[in-house]
């Protein structure tokens, strides 16, 4: 028997799900990058289907739970939703969480046996290496993630903080996808504990999904000193200085650099400044984490762009330059771009400095697997997510796919179906 909370609840998610209009055209599923069949599962969850409305999801999503959480609705589905004309959106974002943290039936359904017999390798367990393996399971194949730290997740567990994204719920979500009979070596880091040689000779097709998350540099003066970080690094280590009383200057506009800033604040820190070279409605990041770092009192300096960091004789962080920036519509740009202002400089006193504007791989790991690199850095793969070297696959951040979850499983799910072409042809 339900519960009056859980009552409470279910009466709002059906009145959410009552408020699609249920289209023809459907651009709510154009606009998702996984292009699940979003009038359709909120069809069932009307009717009280909510196992169907499940499987619906899972025909296109292992990680509906997460994506539910965290994915940049805003952006992608509720962006595109024909209600959001004269009106809010479809709640979709909260309709796919609650199927899939409510289903009765737990279970990833299998999809068939045509891989059976099949060995496959991924490298990697994070949202892109978790999907791929997942899809690549349901078909029959026998999987074995390799994952350097102590659990699965990726990003999604040392990247993303506890206030934005439960633990505990991601465990589920992780725990759905490896009873697929998914088998896990932890603990074992590419270069060091095994090689892609020694994996060839035991695997089918491996699949290369272990990220990009080393901070990119911007090249500018006073890069080197100390006091300054990778907001990737911070996030994924959880280890921080002491910001007790300090100012802390955040680069960029993504999600990375909002974590960054809302973690900082929360460890007492006097002011910290996120400075982005665009306008507000340009950031990355999605709206509802920039009005959350706002309500946590963080401050914004828009259409800035930081020149230099400036050390004292320590070598230690004290100032950055920056320059005031003008948006310009050039010919042939998709947005306006940010040039600067000419005597705009000016100096604000920091002690550190995050740098958030971007994320590449692990260069000494990449060259070590001689294979084809594209000019960025990035894995070079085909069409199909083949490398440069035969039964080898990679996606995600790996390969230059755009860093959100839901583009990273898009990516997984996409490398799966190569993977099963290449395997069955």
């Amino acid at each position: 028997m339900l519960s009056m909370k859980h009552k409470l609840e279910k009466e709002d998610i059906i009145e959410k799900a009552e408020y699609c209009l249920n289209c023809k055209h459907k651009p709510c599923v154009n606009a998702c990058p996984l292009k699940n069949d979003i009038p359709e599962f909120i069809k069932e969850l009307k009717e009280n289907n909510i196992d169907e409305a499940y499987r619906i999801l899972t025909n296109t999503t292992v990680l509906g739970s997460i994506c539910g959480e965290i994915c940049p609705h805003e952006k992608f589905c509720q962006g595109s939703c024909i209600r959001s004309i004269k009106s809010n959106p479809v709640s979709i974002g909260k309709l796919e969480k609650y199927v899939w943290d409510n289903v009765e039936k737990k279970e990833i359904n299998i999809i068939s046996d045509e891989l059976k017999g099949k060995k496959i390798a991924i490298i990697g367990g994070g949202p892109t290496g978790l999907t791929c393996s997942a899809f690549l399971a349901r078909n029959g194949a026998t999987v074995t993630i390799y994952e350097k730290q102590e659990e699965l997740g990726g990003i999604l567990r040392y990247g993303i903080p506890e206030f934005r994204l439960d633990k505990k719920e991601l465990k589920k979500t992780i725990d759905r996808i490896i009873n697929l009979g998914i088998n896990v070596k932890y603990n074992k880091k590419l270069g060091e504990d095994y090689n892609l040689v020694d994996l060839k000779d035991k695997y089918d097709a491996i699949f290369l999904s272990f990220g990009a998350n080393v901070s990119s540099k911007m090249n500018i003066e006073g890069e080197n000193l100390k006091g300054v970080y990778g907001g990737n690094e911070l996030l994924e280590k959880g280890v921080f200085p002491d910001y007790t009383k300090k100012k802390v200057a955040i680069i960029g506009g993504g999600n990375v650099a909002i974590d960054a800033a809302r973690e900082i604040k929360k460890l007492c820190a006097q002011n910290v400044y996120i400075i982005y070279r665009r306008a507000e409605e340009q950031m990355p990041a999605e709206v509802k984490e920039i009005e959350a770092a706002k309500k946590q009192g963080i401050e914004f300096i828009f259409q800035n762009r930081v020149n230099r960091i400036i050390g004292n004789s320590n070598k230690e962080v004290q100032k950055i330059e920056c320059i005031k920036t003008e948006l310009i519509q050039r010919e042939g740009e998709s947005r306006k771009v940010p040039i600067d202002i000419k005597d705009s400089n000016y100096l604000i006193d920091v002690d550190y400095v995050i740098m958030a504007v971007g994320s590449v791989a692990d260069k000494s790991i990449v060259d070590d697997l001689e294979l084809e690199t594209t000019e960025y850095g990035y894995i070079k793969i085909n069409d199909k997510y083949m490398t440069s070297k035969e039964k080898i696959f990679a996606g995600g951040d790996l390969s230059g796919f755009k860093s959100t979850v839901a583009w990273a499983a898009k990516s997984g799910r996409e490398a799966a179906e190569s993977i099963k072409e290449y395997l069955i042809k």
